[in-house]
């Protein structure tokens, strides 16, 4: 028999019943509707989606989705989710965490899931402060920035996620807006199609603790100026009227106009996502103006999962033991009476 189609799901179909407890203006909406528009064209089984959190305001995100799911401890949330998965490699394993749950008490679980390459994806909420806590700096927070816990300005550099992603051996590593529900939608999408660890950044606005904390990129006034949005195969172009993009300067990037200094459209990076150097990911990365937004490295390997079954088959059959009575019973053995 062939497989039997995943029935065709809708919006409501993955929306639960239980209150949004967030704060009136909170990028969380933005996210949790993306993602609920985003499932129903997964071609993934209800029963088959499961949504692992830690703590914070971005952890309340399983009890929104009307699934399977885990709201677990602080910083645990990509270990409890690795144990799902591959105690069940068919199920579809959503991580919702943010900055300080991933990267401070959860950094050590973060980056070894990274470097692992489970087949899940994580969701990681930015808003450069701990909201639920009340405005604590976190692992994201900017020199300088006056928090509940730093009152004349923290001193800790702040990590920079996709950089420390790379760092870990990432091979998938999103960023968007968190005002931008239609291409936040579509990276979700994206990132269930991808097999390994997917990690989607959202620039997340925390309206009570350090609003505007993205406002110079993501705001609607300044957005196509200041944000570019990359697609695989695309020539990198920005601004109004598209006619900005990137060129390599040296070893740098460098932004320049089309019809300027002769510069022609053919100048024009072209955005490769897959590319197995990661030397221009790294720089899409850390550039600032324009931000780079979109799928910035996507390159497909070999899961832990597909690599602990090799491994498991190979060790099968070179084993002389077909059961374990048989290993029990090898080579010197005494009885106790």
């Amino acid at each position: 028999m062939g497989e039997v189609a995943v029935k065709k799901y809708t919006f409501k179909d993955f929306q639960s019943d239980q209150e949004v407890r967030w704060c009136p203006g909170c990028d969380d909406y933005v996210i949790l509707r993306s993602m609920l528009k985003a499932l129903p064209e997964m071609d993934v089984k209800k029963e088959d989606v499961v949504f692992i959190s830690g703590i914070g305001c971005s952890s309340r995100f399983p009890y929104y989705v009307d699934s399977y799911g885990m709201h677990g401890i602080h910083g645990r949330a990509a270990a409890i989710a690795s144990g799902v998965k591959l105690a069940n490699p068919n199920l579809s394993v959503w991580v919702a965490t943010g900055d300080g749950d991933a990267m401070a008490i959860g950094g050590n679980h973060f980056i070894h899931v990274l470097r692992r390459n489970l087949d899940l994806n994580i969701v990681l909420f930015n808003n450069e402060i701990y909201g639920l806590t009340k405005g604590q700096f976190s692992p994201t927070s900017l020199i300088g920035q006056k928090t509940k816990s730093s009152p004349y300005g923290n001193t800790q550099p702040p990590f920079q996620p996709g950089e420390l992603a790379i760092g870990a051996r990432a091979r998938f590593f999103a960023r968007i807006g968190g005002n931008t529900p239609k291409e936040m939608t579509k990276l979700f999408i994206d990132a269930e199609k991808f097999k390994g660890t997917s990690l989607i950044e959202v620039l997340q606005n925390c309206v009570i603790f350090n609003d505007g904390c993205f406002t110079q990129y993501t705001d609607k006034s300044v957005k196509d100026e200041q944000q570019l949005h990359v697609e695989h195969g695309e020539s990198m172009l920005f601004g109004k009227d598209k006619n900005k993009g990137l060129v390599l300067d040296g070893l740098s990037l460098k932004v320049v106009t089309i019809g300027e200094e002769g510069v022609k459209k053919e100048d024009i990076l072209v955005h490769d996502a897959k590319c197995e150097n990661e030397i221009m990911h790294h720089m899409l990365i850390n550039l600032k103006h324009p931000l780079v937004t979109g799928i910035i490295r996507a390159v497909e390997e070999k899961t832990f999962e597909e690599r602990e079954a090799e491994l498991t088959e190979e060790v099968k059959a070179r084993s002389s033991f077909s059961k374990v009575d048989d290993l029990f019973f090898s080579g010197e053995t005494y009885e106790v009476k």
